[in-house]
């Protein structure tokens, strides 16, 4: 893909279709009910009718798009885990033995499993080329072993970020041809909170002290190394265009995320975002295409202290706090079921003409802000 060609991709977003919504607030208005007492259920079904154009959708069918690479940064010392657990943990995942692999068996939604830059070797068994062919193995997209050590030298080059990208793009594209409802995106990598806080801190001029936390656990020292790097990395960015700063310090992971984010507004597909090296991926899909913000659909509030300023950035607000930090796409499957709640009260809630219900007494309180 060249640069070109992402641009694009990128102009062939289009908006939300507004009747759609119209309609659906409308239903939503005639819904016995108090107004607006569903709350954020309502406004979900609202954006899906925005993503969808109908005013009625079902989320039947659903994924977690797994992006799986390794990042050289891990040679600083910043990870309280070894590099070998990326390729353990991808392994893990087509056996549903992972968090979001036990979150996914017990709601019914499948992997997208993808290898876009693991330094270890998958066992070759375990390889397919072609996405969904067989959701127990792993789609073979290896770029490289590993991103370079973005504390010495730019992490990937530009044509590499823009493969990532393509990736990305191919998967999301792979999710529309096989029928998903909704699809939700995360990420495999050890080491990669470091680089999402070194493109957090980038993007937001933020420092470390407000982009860089603890990951799965790191000692005071390791803390301290991080912290020095994002610093130092948001320093070297300072004037660059986001595909820039993609490839100095960025990771294959978090470039593919950003590319399925990108496909999924391309494809018109309800995205959900996971946590923070989730949101970070979408805040850099944001930055290529703003467009694509309102097809995100943010699942809960990430225990990183950079979530915020990432989440409040992309003006979203997660459905749920459950102090949750694991990654991996684990809130996913979570909030594919209050989606798929928030559709179901729109398409079986009775009206008020259909529960014989006298709505006069609420004459009042839709003039006025009374919820």
């Amino acid at each position: 893909m060249t640069e070109q060609e992402l641009r694009q991709v990128v102009d062939s977003i289009g908006c939300l279709d507004e009747e759609a919504m119209e309609a659906a607030r409308q239903r939503q208005a005639s819904l016995a009910k108090p107004p607006g007492s569903l709350g954020i259920l309502e406004d979900i079904s609202v954006r899906m009718a925005g993503v969808t154009g109908q005013v009625k959708n079902e989320v039947k069918k659903t994924c977690v798009v797994v992006m799986c690479a390794d990042n050289g940064v891990v040679e600083e010392n910043v990870a309280s885990a070894p590099q070998s657990v990326t390729l353990a943990q991808t392994i893990n995942f087509t056996r549903r033995l992972t968090g979001v692999g036990a979150l996914a068996e017990s709601f019914g939604s499948d992997l997208l499993i993808v290898d876009v830059g693991i330094s270890g070797r998958v066992p070759k068994g375990l390889y397919t080329q072609e996405p969904f062919s067989d959701t127990h193995k792993i789609v073979d997209r290896r770029i490289a072993s590993g991103t370079r050590n973005l504390a010495k030298e730019p992490a990937m080059t530009r044509q590499q970020a823009l493969r990532a990208l393509e990736i990305g793009l191919e998967m999301a594209a792979a999710v529309k041809r096989s029928g998903y409802s909704v699809f939700g995106i995360g990420e495999m990598g050890i080491g990669n909170t470091t680089t999402s806080a070194a493109i957090l801190s980038a993007v937001t001029g933020h420092p470390a002290s407000r982009t860089v936390g603890k990951g799965g656990g790191i000692v005071e020292a390791s803390f301290l190394r991080k912290q020095e790097i994002v610093d130092a990395a948001r320093e070297r960015c300072q004037g660059r265009n986001m595909l820039s700063i993609l490839a100095e310090i960025g990771g294959f992971d978090i470039a593919a995320m950003a590319g399925a984010f990108i496909g999924a507004a391309v494809n018109r597909v309800p995205v959900v975002i996971d946590g923070y090296i989730s949101v970070v991926a979408a805040l850099v899909a944001a930055k290529f295409a703003p467009a694509c913000v309102s097809y995100m659909f943010a699942s809960h509030k990430s225990y990183e202290q950079g979530y915020k300023l990432a989440i409040d950035e992309l003006g979203l607000s997660p459905f749920l706090h459950l102090r949750m930090r694991l990654g991996e796409g684990s809130g996913c499957p979570l909030a594919f079921k209050i989606m798929e709640g928030a559709c179901g009260v729109m398409n079986r809630m009775a009206t008020f003409a259909e529960a014989e219900i006298n709505d006069e007494y609420l004459k009042e309180i839709r003039k006025g802000d009374c919820f």
